[in-house]
Order: C-alpha cells, then structure tokens, then sequence
C-alpha cells in the first residue's frame, strides 16, 4: 500500500478505519466497547488475545462479527480433551497416486477461535501456542508457514475448573492481552434481547482488507516514542518483579512472579496503537497505563497472601502507577 503520502496520513487513515470498524461491530454486539477496542489494538499490534468470560457473553459472536467486517477466513475450534495436535495443525493423507500430500487443518485461517482452550489437554494447547509464536507448523519434518495475517483469539470460561488443563504461566505470555469480559448493563441487555428475539437481519459491510491490516501493522512499528515514555514502560514491568530493586512495595507483599520482557514489548506496541487509533502521532504515558492491565494481569502470579485477602491482579497493577 502505497496511498498514502506520508506516515502522518497513514495514522489518520487508521484512527477512520479504527471507527469504521468499532461503528460496523456495534450492529451486532451491543456494549463491550472496550472489549472490542482490546481486540483491535491486539489485531493492529500483531498480537493474540485470550479472552476470559462466564458462558452467554458473545465471546463467539465477536469474533466471528471482527472476522467477517475485515472479511479475513475465520475458523473456530472446539477445544475438547480428545483433540489432537494434528486435529489443529493438519496431517499427511495418502493420495490415491500412493505419495504424501499435506491436508490443512483449521490453524490454516486468517483469524482462528481457540474455543475454551483451558480443556484440551497440554500437548494440543503445546500444538496451537507454538503455531501462535512462530506463525507456522511442522508436520513430518516440514514446516508450513501460516497466512498473514495470523491471528489467535482463545477463549477461556473462569467458572467450572473441574477436568480442565490450565494454561501455564508460560503459556499465557504467549497471549499479548488478556481480556475480561463482564455481565452488560441492564440497558445493554435489553437491547440484546431486543435484537436478538426479533426478525433481525444485519448485513455487515467490509471495512479492511488483510493486506491493508499487514499495511498498519508495520506502520505501528514506525511510529516513534518518546525516551520517558519507553523508560515508563520498561520501569512499569520492572516494578512487578518481586525481589528486584525496582520493585513496588505492594509487589513485594502480594506477588510471587512478576512479568517478563515481552509484557515490556506489548506495553510499547499497544501504547502505539492506542495512541494510533485516537489521531495521535506518538503514545504517552496514559496511553501505556490505558492497556497496562491487558498486558500484566496474566504474566503476575499473585502468592497466598494476596489470594487469602483478596487482593486481585488489577489492584496491585493500579498502585504501580
């Protein structure tokens, strides 16, 4: 994509397409505004998504409704404790003239619904996550890059923990956000029932292009940042690090673990994007604190204390403000 005389122009176009799109969802999902805005920051960021909410809160539907307004192919999975590897990555069949030929599974798609992943046992999460990191598979030896532009959005139920395979903590660092979906207001649910137990047909109209989506991705690379704003960053995931000079008192107390760099390097591709998205050239301090709790809540590990008096991830990630 070459329109666009400069990168000025390009982040206008973005902040347009970024209400275009939040404009052409909120036909079908009422409410969740900043449920949606996460997702789009992650999609515009490279990023993938684990999304963590009670059954009945359309995490499925806002999936499929951002993958059909970008007109990118969607493919949902069905996490159940008999998926295999193979059922996700693909297999080598036999054809009929007796040679191997590689047979696509669903992780083949632009946009891929990781469906209640916590209840596929290790060795498919294993599977998905490493396609996740590397964008590509290796089925007998070879490997098979995936489409571009790739992207996972997993879906987690917080309830009913019985028989299921917790994520862990390297596991989920893979996920750029980790989004929490609550119950809408009393008017957004009258609205969705409304909507819903009505002849309601809504045609969507597509707003991006995959290429368009791979254009803004780089450009979210381009965009510069200020020195105290990166140094803001860096120092914002360093106070999470029990034991570490730099660390919070409140980290101290109530943290056994704290975040990594990646969570560093998503704290800085989100700002952008956040900044991106509101006109504005250049991401400052609030626009890392705006998706500070997507990018930390699941990279801390809370320890005894903290669990027996109820201190929860997004108290301690407020105080390090």
């Amino acid at each position: 994509m070459t329109k666009f005389k400069s990168d000025v122009e390009a982040i206008d176009a973005l902040a347009q397409s970024y209400k275009d799109l939040k404009s052409e969802i909120s036909k079908v999902i009422i409410g969740q505004e900043e449920t949606v805005q996460s997702v789009i920051i992650s999609l515009f960021a490279n990023g993938h998504s684990l999304l963590v909410g009670v059954p009945g809160l359309a995490k499925t539907l806002l999936v499929s409704t951002i993958a059909e307004v970008l007109d990118l192919d969607f493919k949902r999975i069905q996490f159940t404790p008999d998926l295999m590897p193979s059922d996700i990555t693909g297999s080598e069949i036999l054809d009929e003239e007796r040679h191997f030929q590689f047979n696509k599974g669903p992780l083949f798609s632009n946009i891929v619904l990781a469906d209640e992943i916590n209840r596929t046992p290790p060795k498919t999460q294993a599977a998905l996550l490493e396609a996740m990191q590397e964008r590509s598979v290796t089925v007998s030896g070879t490997r098979h890059l995936l489409p571009k532009p790739f992207f996972v959005l997993a879906t987690q139920n917080p309830i009913e923990q019985e028989g299921t395979y917790p994520l862990p903590e390297a596991q989920l660092d893979r996920f750029m956000f980790n989004i929490k979906l609550d119950y809408p207001t009393y008017e957004e649910e009258l609205q969705v029932v409304k909507n819903t137990t009505t002849e309601n047909n809504v045609e969507l109209n597509h707003q991006l292009t995959g290429e368009e989506i791979l254009f803004f991705q780089q450009l979210i690379r381009k965009i510069p940042i200020a020195d105290n704003v990166l140094e803001y960053a860096v120092g914002l995931t360093a106070k999470t690090r029990p034991g570490y000079e730099r660390a919070a008192a409140k980290v101290n107390d109530y943290i056994s673990w704290g975040a990594g760099p990646r969570a560093s390097q998503y704290l800085v591709l989100g700002a952008k994007v956040h900044a991106a998205i509101r006109g504005k050239y250049s991401p400052d301090i609030e626009d890392v604190q705006a998706i500070a709790n997507y990018v930390l809540r699941h990279r801390i590990v809370r320890n005894y204390k903290a669990e027996a008096e109820g201190v929860t991830e997004e108290q301690i990630i407020s105080s390090l403000f």
